[in-house]
């Protein structure tokens, strides 16, 4: 067994070529560490580096700017200039958007170079809608050195994959209480009670984001229909997108009515970045990506996220350390600290029918 990993990394570079081209990976972390530490020699300590190189590498991007990334107060150590800080989120955003993908990727050339080897492994595969618990879970199993092959697809792509035999596991996720029951009915067709199972991975509040202080005065969903107000959504197959419907549904608007309906993020911290850069006003997603960009919160309502599997498959040793795993101290600590999650019946098996997903 062996693992990839693929990381987004950008380069920065004048197009006259008049100033040396910058490595943003380095520079970031740099920067981090200057606004954490409040001191260019205790960054530099922190990151294994010399005062004289963390000096070049700020001078260098600053000749390629033509402005300063830094303040330096007398005895009040160095903080970021607005540039240096932009410079942070751009990087948070090439994450948000690409990571997940990536992720994606790296997993699926694994599996295929290994089925060139004699008598590749037999390795779960994961098909899941992109989520914090599911990335908590990758790397828990991870660093326990136990195999999985993860695609991050939407929650109907995923459970149609797990019908037709393409994975293992397919996550998706249900919200509780009045759209319950029109959200399970777009998975009947692939989850059978007979022939599925499910395990409780979290639930989750999933709410409207909005910039810092909500200047706008964004108060729900009835507010979308304000042409003022610019609207990031998720892509259609998502179940996000179509919670999204049945809200705007419920308060009599039509998607037509939305600003920006049609302008789609993959993912939730993708969203998240997207409101913080600006960009657009408003968007719906969980509650861990608009902390994690410092944006305003607006809670809508709670969901339970699920992974589906075969029940013939329930006695499968990787299937049962999977579920050990989730069911274990720490990897639901993770998940309790996520913010707007909670773990209480995370590792719990039932049947489809047990769920409330068929009538």
């Amino acid at each position: 067994m062996f693992r990839i990993r693929i990381t987004p990394r950008w380069e920065l570079e004048r197009l006259d070529g008049t100033a040396p081209q910058a490595d943003t990976t380095a520079l970031i972390a740099l920067l981090a560490a200057i606004a954490e530490t409040g001191a260019i020699a205790e960054a530099a300590r922190a990151l294994g580096l010399s005062y004289r190189n963390a000096w070049g590498q700020i001078k260098q991007a600053e000749a390629l700017f033509g402005q300063p990334l830094l303040v330096a107060g007398r005895g009040r150590g160095s903080t970021l200039t607005p540039l240096a800080e932009k410079l942070i989120w751009a990087d948070k955003r090439v994450a948000a958007r690409l990571s997940p993908l990536l992720q994606s990727l790296a997993s699926e050339l694994e599996g295929e170079l290994e089925r060139t080897l004699p008598a590749p492994p037999r390795v779960l595969r994961l098909h899941a809608s992109h989520g914090f618990a599911v990335a908590a879970l990758l790397e828990e199993l991870q660093a326990q050195q136990l195999p999985l092959d993860l695609r991050y697809r939407n929650s109907f792509e995923s459970v149609a994959a797990l019908a037709h035999g393409e994975c293992e596991l397919a996550g998706f996720h249900v919200p509780i209480g009045e759209f319950e029951a029109a959200a399970a009915e777009r998975y009947r067709s692939w989850l059978q009670p007979e022939k599925h199972r499910l395990v409780h991975l979290a639930v989750r509040t999933q709410g409207l984001f909005a910039a810092p202080g909500n200047p706008r005065r964004i108060g729900g969903i009835e507010d979308l229909k304000r042409p003022d107000l610019r609207f990031v959504n998720r892509p259609a197959g998502s179940g996000t997108r179509l919670l999204t419907e049945l809200l705007l549904a419920r308060h009599g608007l039509a998607p037509r009515q939305v600003n920006g309906f049609d302008n789609a993020e993959f993912t939730h911290a993708a969203v998240a970045a997207y409101i913080a850069s600006g960009m657009a006003d408003v968007g719906l997603g969980v509650q861990t990506a608009a902390q994690r960009f410092g944006l305003y919160f607006i809670p809508l309502l709670r969901e339970r996220y699920f992974l589906a599997f075969n029940a013939a498959d329930e006695g499968r040793p990787d299937l049962r350390s999977l579920l050990a795993l989730m069911r274990s101290v720490p990897y639901r600590s993770r998940v309790a600290a996520l913010p707007g999650y909670e773990a209480a019946h995370t590792g719990e098996v039932c049947g489809v029918r047990e769920a409330g997903l068929v009538g």
